[in-house]
């Protein structure tokens, strides 16, 4: 089987004006016009850099030209890919190997992420570690209460110092998240149905760790894996791994899980390696985005699945 990780950190990128109309150019219509209507610049250039991230993956690891390429989100917003029969007589069928590829990307903080396996369900999501911008932290987690169990409360609280909490907060919120988005259930999936007991091991930059578990229901899920991941020291990630069907009564799907894929780190020549374009140069959207504002600090909160 194969897997793709790849990280962008699309905080740090101040795109320069050719930069941005080409990216511009190389994404289809109707994502233009909807990264053009956000207010802030920080959320049209993480939205950018996901719609490259996702029509690179296609290009590269499914082998659909990238002017071919034509995604679709599902009624919770989760990115597909429409099959090339079913838009275009230029490219050939995609072969059964293509299609068993599924993905994922997620955005937070200062990174864009992708994740991608062959035969898999997948999810993913990435989270920073942060400050409350307007409250005590024990303020803050009194609004999250209903989010996590009395377990992974006592896990979070009794994790150290406040900052060592909100490290322990957001490793379970891009956990539960991930297996979400992996579903695809979107916002009206009850986070405290899927509990997490944590790798004994910590995550760190250097080192991945797989070996989290997740009780549904209250019963051990032996049918899913966790990779975890740092992207950097305030950056976690989560990918969520299942079958697309409940392996046999009694048999767990990898009962000897492999290490966890690394995530690369791109650039910006890396996200347009292989892109066309598929429209003119607009100059005026690069005016768009030099009048967009800063964002403010964001909190965690629900977001729907991408």
């Amino acid at each position: 089987m194969g897997s793709v990780r790849w990280a962008f950190r699309y905080g740090s990128w101040t795109p320069t004006r050719s930069e941005w109309l080409y990216a511009a150019r190389c994404i289809q219509r109707e994502e233009k016009e909807r990264i053009g209507q956000f207010v802030f610049a920080r959320d049209a250039k993480s939205a950018m850099v996901g719609r490259l991230l996702l029509r690179k993956f296609v290009c590269e690891r499914i082998a659909v030209p990238w002017s071919e390429i034509q995604l679709a989100r599902s009624p919770r917003g989760k990115p597909y890919l429409v099959l090339p029969e079913a838009t275009t007589t230029h490219t050939p069928p995609l072969s059964r190997e293509a299609q068993r590829w599924s993905f994922n990307i997620s955005h937070q903080g200062e990174y864009a992420v992708l994740a991608a396996e062959q035969g898999l369900q997948v999810g993913v999501d990435v989270m920073k570690t942060t400050m409350p911008g307007s409250s005590s932290v024990s303020q803050f987690f009194r609004i999250m209460t209903r989010q996590f169990t009395e377990y992974e409360w006592s896990v979070i609280q009794s994790s150290g110092s406040e900052r060592q909490q909100l490290a322990a907060f957001y490793r379970h919120w891009a956990l539960k998240e991930s297996f979400i988005k992996a579903i695809g259930t979107g916002l009206g999936f009850n986070l405290q149905r899927a509990e997490f007991h944590l790798s004994p091991q910590p995550v760190t930059e250097e080192q991945g760790q797989h070996r989290t578990m997740m009780h549904l229901d209250e019963e051990e899920e032996d049918s899913w894996r966790f990779e975890e991941s740092l992207l950097d020291a305030d950056h976690h990630v989560a990918v969520a791994l299942g079958l697309h069907s409940p392996p046999p009564a009694g048999q767990p799907r990898c009962p000897s899980p492999p290490p966890p894929t690394a995530f690369t780190h791109l650039t910006f020549g890396d996200l347009i390696a292989q892109a066309t374009p598929l429209s003119e140069e607009d100059p005026a959207y690069w005016d768009g985005f030099q009048s967009k504002g800063e964002a403010p600090q964001r909190q965690s909160s629900r977001t729907p699945s991408e």
